[in-house]
């Protein structure tokens, strides 16, 4: 039989021609070879890991000092509170030059953006490491607290606009891994560090790891352009969204409490004859935090209330065991456990309740929270101190406390908007730090 039919279909056709050997008698059928697999993305490991490091090298600039206190005023000829304000003076920095930054710097290409942030931080801490002077160790302080400003500013976005947008979520989770590693691994290094050669060179090594991470930003990381021209909606304009109030209200107190204790857990510690394990109890503390920030990555979507709810418990638990069982070594490290527990998930939590109460004016809402944020680091640093001279150290943990109870009755009560039982976010919640 010789025939030829042709048969088509949406996609496919079939072909029946004499062929021997073939199945049907004097018949094949042929179709079209189906298209080859479309190629998943991946993730731009070698980029986004600098942008990691330079997470790392931001949260560890800022967090350092609260592991070298002691050795910090003794070398400087200062108090210990007086000390402690090179956290409030980074605060700062940070909290007053975030907002006019962002704005001043939206045109720039962000590859020359990031550079300039970095180029701070090995300035900054080169000075800290030499000078043998408070007010300009100060102003030191003050400098890379506004490297963190543009930093933050330009940090997680950066990240997304080296993705595809199915992969920006992952690609933010991945640059700010640093916080917690700086948490876990940086601050109790370079407490261990500071002890061994002394704080100087711990500060020094802060400068290497930025003039490294220089050069690897030159040579690996993509540069993409700035924001096109557009003004920027009123940032007060956020104020009048249902539930952005109540956010921040916990946003400014609940960080308050937070540094009013870590900015001087150093001191706390060494007071409490405790001061070898400090670089332990901050080690603790760091894992635990790395525990509440995968907890919290895991339930947010669905528990964000209860999950911040939560966290006010735990650091109010944690409290409460420092201010009665603190010369406990074994009660301290259970406290730092649940300390940690408790506040490595709140930055995630805080942005994600801001951007959902946000909604439009959600960019708005975020840059007054990271204002607020650094201002109540800057207000922890000088309250401490105050604290500190007037009271001791006892009198951290008892601060804590007595802070913690309106941010808890302040949850609680913005259960329709700020923080509501059914969560209905907006924008996509990612794991960030302000």
């Amino acid at each position: 039989m010789s025939s030829h039919i042709s048969m088509s279909q949406s996609r496919t056709d079939l072909n029946l021609t004499p062929v021997s050997g073939s199945t049907l008698p004097g018949m094949s059928i042929h179709t079209d070879k189906p298209a080859p697999p479309t190629r998943t993305p991946r993730l731009p490991l070698s980029a986004l890991l600098a942008l990691t490091t330079a997470v790392f090298v931001t949260s560890l600039t800022e967090t350092l000092p609260a592991g070298l206190l002691p050795a910090m005023s003794g070398g400087l000829g200062v108090s210990e509170s007086a000390a402690g304000q090179a956290v409030t003076v980074y605060a700062v920095g940070t909290a007053l030059t975030a907002i006019p930054l962002s704005a001043a710097t939206a045109g720039w290409r962000r590859k020359r953006l990031l550079m300039a942030a970095m180029a701070g931080f090995a300035v900054a801490n080169t000075v800290t490491a030499v000078s043998a002077s408070y007010p300009l160790t100060m102003v030191a302080r003050f400098v890379a607290g506004v490297a963190a400003g543009l930093a933050w500013a330009l940090l997680a976005g950066y990240a997304r606009r080296l993705v595809p947008a199915p992969l920006q979520g992952r690609a933010v989770a991945v640059v700010m891994a640093g916080v917690p590693v700086a948490l876990s691994v940086g601050v109790p290094a370079g407490t261990f560090l500071g002890g061994a050669l002394g704080w100087r060179t711990a500060f020094a090594l802060m400068t290497a790891v930025a003039v490294v991470l220089l050069g690897w930003i030159a040579l690996l990381v993509p540069d993409r352009p700035g924001q096109e021209g557009g003004g920027r909606a009123p940032v007060l304009r956020a104020l009048n969204v249902p539930g952005v109030v109540p956010v921040l209200f916990v946003t400014l107190v609940f960080v308050l409490a937070h540094t009013v204790l870590y900015a001087y857990i150093a001191t706390f510690l060494d007071r409490q004859g405790l001061g070898g394990s400090t670089d332990l109890v901050l080690l603790v503390f760091g894992g635990a935090s790395l525990v509440s920030i995968w907890i919290v990555g895991a339930r947010i979507d669905r528990r964000l209330r209860a999950l911040t709810v939560a966290s006010t418990l735990l650091v109010g638990v944690a409290a409460a065991l420092l201010a009665g069982f603190a010369d406990s070594a074994a009660l301290v490290h259970l406290a730092a456990a649940l300390w940690g527990l408790g506040w490595g998930g709140v930055p995630t939590l805080l942005q994600t309740a801001v951007a959902d109460a946000g909604g439009e004016q959600a960019d708005a809402a975020q840059a007054m929270l990271v204002t607020l944020w650094n201002a109540a680091m800057a207000g922890g640093g000088v309250l401490g101190g105050i604290l500190l001279d007037l009271f001791g150290v006892t009198a951290f943990p008892w601060s804590v406390l007595a802070l913690l109870l309106p941010v808890l009755a302040v949850v609680m009560g913005a259960r329709a908007h700020g923080f509501p039982r059914t969560r209905s976010p907006r924008t996509p919640a990612i794991l960030t730090r302000p």
